[in-house]
C-alpha cells in the first residue's frame, strides 16, 4: 500500500513537470503496483469499496495541499484548475488499473474453481470412492448430495449460452462429446423448479435420468443418454423424463435379445409395405393396451373411425391368427412393437 501511494505521487510529479506522459495500457510496469493492489483486494475477502474510497480521500487530501502550494506561489486560476484536472484524471486511471487487476483475480478464481468442479464430476460419475469424492468435494466448495440425477444434453444451439444461466449447485461438462449435467436432490424440486435451468434445458433439448443415490450417478447418466439417443431430434422434443420411459428404457437395456423375438413375432408384417406396417403395428399394440379391445376403444387411442379400426383388426386377425389368443404371445408381441416404435418408426409425440 505505501508503495502504491509512492509511486502514485512520484508519478504524478512526472506528470506536471512534463517528464512523463500519462501511463497507458501499454504500459505494464507502471500500471502493475495499481493492478497488484486491487487484486490484493480480492484475495483478502473484500470489495473494492475500501481501496476506491482510499484513492478518492488521497486525492482530496493531496488537492488541499497542492492549492496551498500554488497559492503561496501565486499561480494563476487557470493553472489550478488544469492542476485539478490533471490530479482527478490521474485518480481515475489508476483506479481503472485496479479495477482490471480485481477482475483477473476473480477470472482467475473461477477457472480454478471450474477446473476443480469439472474434476469432481469426472470422478462422480467414475464411481471414486466416498473418500475421494469428499476430498474433491470440499476443493470445489461443492456440497455431496444424497442423491443425483444426470441430464444428457442435445446438440448446442448457435451462441449457446447454457453455462451462463445453470445455477450455481448444477455441476456441467458442456465440452464433452456428449455434454451433459449432474443435479443434487433433484426430487427437492428447488434446483429443476430454477427457471435458468429450465431455459437452459429447453434451449438445447435433454433427457433427464432418473434419480438415484450418488454412487448411481453413472447409471443416471447411462439411462438418460440411452432414452436421447433414441429420440428422433432433442430440439424438437424438448425436456424429457427418463421417470417416464422407465419401461421403454429396459426395453432398450437388451436389444438383440429383444430385437431377436421382435423379429419372429412380427414376421407377418414383413410382406407389408412400410407404411402398411407401420398402421398394422401402431393399432395392434393400441388393441393390446385396450381394456376390452373394442374397435370404438381402440379408434379413440388413435383418434381414427372405428370402421377404419375394424378393417385393421380383421387384417390383423388374418396375418397373427391363433397367436392373439396366447396371453405369453401377446406379451411378447406388446414388447415387439414397443421396441419398434422406439426404434424410429414413431414420431416425437408417440415416443414424448
Amino acid at each position: 500500500m505505501q508503495s502504491g501511494v509512492e509511486t502514485a505521487l512520484a508519478e504524478f510529479a512526472d506528470i506536471v513537470e512534463g517528464a512523463a506522459q500519462p501511463a497507458g495500457p501499454g504500459d505494464g510496469d507502471r500500471w502493475r503496483v495499481y493492478w497488484v493492489l486491487g487484486r490484493g483486494e480480492l484475495v483478502e475477502g473484500r470489495s473494492l469499496d475500501a481501496l476506491q474510497a482510499a484513492y478518492r480521500v488521497g486525492a482530496r487530501v493531496a488537492w488541499r495541499r497542492f492549492a496551498r502550494v500554488a497559492r503561496r506561489a501565486g499561480i494563476g486560476a487557470d493553472q489550478v484548475v488544469l492542476l485539478a484536472e490533471a490530479l482527478f484524471a490521474h485518480i481515475d486511471e489508476i483506479s481503472a488499473v485496479s479495477v482490471r487487476g480485481y477482475a483477473a483475480a476473480q477470472a482467475d478464481k473461477a477457472g480454478a474453481q471450474g477446473r476443480r468442479r469439472h474434476h469432481l464430476l469426472g470422478r462422480i460419475v467414475a464411481g471414486a470412492p466416498a473418500s475421494a469424492l469428499a476430498q474433491a468435494a470440499v476443493a470445489a466448495g461443492w456440497s455431496l448430495p444424497d442423491t443425483v440425477a444426470c441430464v444428457a444434453l442435445g446438440p448446442p444451439a448457435e451462441r449457446d449460452r447454457t453455462h451462463r444461466r445453470l445455477p450455481p449447485s448444477v455441476l456441467a461438462d458442456l465440452d464433452a462429446h456428449d455434454p451433459y449435467l449432474l443435479v443434487p436432490d433433484p426430487d427437492a424440486g428447488s434446483v429443476l423448479a430454477d427457471a435458468r435451468l429450465a431455459q437452459a434445458l429447453a434451449a438445447r433439448g435433454a433427457v433427464i435420468g432418473p434419480t438415484v443415490p450418488l454412487p448411481m450417478a453413472a447409471d443416471s447418466l447411462r439411462w438418460a443418454r440411452t432414452l436421447l439417443s433414441r429420440l428422433p431430434t432433442a430440439d424438437a422434443c424438448g425436456v424429457v423424463r427418463c421417470e417416464d420411459h422407465l419401461p421403454a428404457l429396459l426395453l432398450l437395456s437388451d436389444q438383440p435379445l429383444v430385437r431377436l423375438f421382435t423379429d419372429r413375432r412380427l414376421r407377418p408384417l414383413d410382406d407389408l409395405t412400410p407404411k402398411q406396417s407401420h398402421r398394422l403395428a401402431t393399432t395392434l399394440l393400441a388393441w393390446l393396451q385396450s381394456h376390452r379391445g373394442s374397435a370404438p376403444e381402440v379408434a379413440e387411442r388413435l383418434a381414427v373411425h372405428p370402421q377404419t379400426v375394424r378393417q385393421r383388426l380383421r387384417q390383423i386377425d388374418r396375418l397373427f391368427g391363433a397367436v392373439l389368443d396366447d396371453p405369453d404371445a401377446r406379451f411378447e408381441l406388446e414388447v415387439a412393437l414397443r421396441l419398434r416404435l422406439l426404434s424410429g418408426e414413431a414420431g416425437p409425440e408417440e415416443i414424448t
